[in-house]
């Protein structure tokens, strides 16, 4: 039991077993628990700046055709104007034609207000992304 009252003394936790393989479960929930997750991104879409609409109590909402893939709601996006980043941000409104909508896919259009950002220009180009865990 001295070793039972050093290991409470620095803070160790005993733990029995019967099987080794719920030793190794329980340590592998400990090394998971202990790491931070890592995220990588995943590509949704883009969309091109058609026209522009300054709406005065909400800001500037961009008209766009989605060019490729797709356009989600709850995605982060990235505003490029000549190929360079300009803004990161999420989109506060997505809409098509008149209605709030969740997704806009390849070769329709909609209207797309950014988070935060109204110095949008006609052209840029607007990527949606996610950020997915790793496992």
């Amino acid at each position: 039991t001295n070793a039972k009252n050093m290991a409470e003394k620095s803070g160790v936790d005993i733990r029995l077993y019967r099987v080794i393989y719920d030793a190794i479960d329980d340590v592998e929930k400990a090394i998971k628990g202990m790491l931070a997750p890592t995220y990588e991104e995943v590509h949704l879409g883009r969309a091109e700046v058609r026209q522009l609409f300054r709406i005065s109590s909400v800001g500037t909402i961009a008209g766009c055709m989605v060019k490729e893939g797709k356009i989600t709601r709850n995605a982060k996006v990235r505003l490029l104007h000549d190929n360079v980043v300009i803004c990161e941000t999420s989109i506060a409104s997505l809409r098509r034609i008149k209605d709030d909508v969740k997704e806009v896919v390849e070769g329709y259009d909609c209207g797309i207000g950014l988070t935060n950002y109204n110095d949008i220009h006609e052209n840029d180009v607007i990527e949606a992304y996610i950020m997915e865990e790793k496992k």
